[in-house]
């Protein structure tokens, strides 16, 4: 039995391989989802969803919009808490901001996050001496933080409110309950190992090798990924219809499984994905009213962060690329203004004026 579950391993590297059953796995999302969302949106009235967006408060979609801020704030600091965790305390927290903001809003939209945004975090990083190992530690301790933050907020929200899940994942409201407690619980295992461990929290080995933060440091790790998608969680919520009601905790459930299923189809800004997740797990509300709500979230999540993203990228580039080396070129060539020191003329010398020699008096 042994030997037959070796040979299949090594069948299966050989001729899947884990990249190729992702890359299978992505594409069978998006082909679901865009089944799925053609299908729902057969029949969808434009005009009324014009309708439904002037149904939306005015206070609301402001609210909604200091919330995404709130949150991409919020997720300047996984990056910040990453480098301070590896021990790169030279890079300032502005560069981390930075670096989070345009690596997530570029990545998200573009599609691939792990592979694009760690090409932008290497850009910016490299600046301060940080190789592709110190990065791929910054991503890892990322995407902890995101999974960790997630992991809370759903096992609280399901074992809170199991029936908000089972729309999406066709599940009873008991067994997503257990798989609420299942994910706390894991939590709690991974914070009593944490404890018992203290020098066993490193993974990898040689220069791949992470340590990861300890129990409390952990604390704030969770604190920032919770903070992060309550924060876009709201926005979501304050953008929804009046009628029929939802309460925040189901509204949060609902939203943070159409994000991880956006997130795993890899689709340019989950589109379609979440899309079609979102209106399958919330059926009570109208389609065009519905579609109104999620038009709206994508310009205030997506699209404005994306293009604020790509402008500071191009900005940083052509200042790296075009301003910096010709301010270089100047200086080298001596085209800026010397000192007036450096510049005044030396006064001319004057000549000495010979003084008449007195004539000795003879003597004798």
């Amino acid at each position: 039995m042994q030997g037959l579950l070796t040979a299949l391993g090594r069948g299966f590297k050989k001729w899947i391989g884990w990249k190729r059953l992702g890359v299978a796995a992505s594409l069978l999302i998006i082909a679901f989802a865009i089944t799925t969302l053609v299908r729902t949106l057969k029949g969808v009235d434009t005009g009324v969803i014009l309708t439904a967006l002037t149904d939306i408060p005015p206070g609301h979609i402001a609210l909604a919009a200091l919330c995404v801020v709130c949150a991409f704030c919020t997720l300047t600091f996984y990056d910040f808490f990453a480098l301070r965790t590896i021990g790169k305390k030279l890079v300032p927290y502005r560069i981390a901001a930075m670096s989070s903001f345009t690596s997530y809003s570029i990545g998200h939209n573009i599609g691939a996050t792990v592979f694009t945004g760690g090409a932008i975090r290497f850009r910016i990083y490299s600046d301060y001496g940080l190789n592709a190992i110190d990065v791929a530690k910054i991503c890892f301790l990322s995407g902890l933080t995101f999974w960790l933050g997630n992991l809370v907020v759903l096992g609280v929200g399901m074992a809170y409110h199991p029936q908000a899940a089972s729309a999406m994942d066709l599940l009873p409201p008991a067994m997503n309950r257990l798989i609420a407690i299942g994910c706390l619980a894991g939590i709690g295992t991974y914070f009593v190992w944490l404890v018992m461990g203290k020098n066993r929290r490193e993974l990898g080995q040689n220069g791949w090798k992470v340590v990861l933060p300890s129990a409390r440091l952990t604390l704030v790790q969770v604190l920032i990924g919770v903070v992060d998608l309550g924060f876009c969680a709201m926005a979501m919520y304050l953008l929804m219809p009046m009628e029929p009601s939802i309460d925040f905790m189901s509204l949060a459930v609902v939203f943070i499984l159409a994000t991880l299923l956006g997130f795993a189809s890899h689709a340019p800004g989950s589109l379609g994905v979440f899309d079609a997740a979102m209106l399958v797990a919330l059926p009570d509300f109208g389609r065009e009213q519905l579609l109104a709500t999620l038009l709206v979230f994508r310009v205030l999540y997506f699209v404005i962060p994306f293009t604020l993203a790509i402008s500071i990228m191009g900005v940083r580039e052509f200042w790296l690329s075009v301003l910096r080396p010709w301010q270089k070129r100047r200086r080298l060539n001596g085209n800026y203004p010397r000192s007036a020191a450096a510049t005044a003329e030396p006064a001319p010398a004057t000549a000495a004026v010979p003084q008449p020699m007195k004539r000795r008096k003879s003597q004798g």
